[in-house]
């Protein structure tokens, strides 16, 4: 076995993954660029549960005024969450591009 392997005695000791150089929120940065699956909202069958919304981790699914749901694919990182939440299969994931 190598004598060069890394291993950390504790995570203070694990080099930084990323960095944000200023203070902000994750709006500050699109995320979207590098996913390969992206959700495709069936509005005609979503039943407004807001379940997409409740789950995203980013804030990629926009809840309007009447509780409809939009995605914004900018932040949108291809999880695919919202269409294992959603009840009534309202979200189906679909190949990029």
């Amino acid at each position: 076995m190598s004598e060069n392997v890394f291993a950390p005695k504790s995570w203070r000791d694990l080099p930084l993954g990323n960095v944000i150089p200023l203070p902000m929120t994750s709006l500050g940065f699109k995320t979207g660029n590098w996913r390969a699956l992206k959700p495709v909202l069936h509005k005609e069958k979503c039943i407004r549960c807001l379940m997409c919304w409740v789950h995203c981790p980013e804030p990629a699914i926009h809840r309007h005024d009447d509780d409809s749901v939009s995605v914004d694919y900018d932040f949108c990182k291809g999880c695919g969450i919202c269409a294992n939440v959603c009840p009534v299969h309202a979200i189906e994931m679909a190949m990029e591009g």
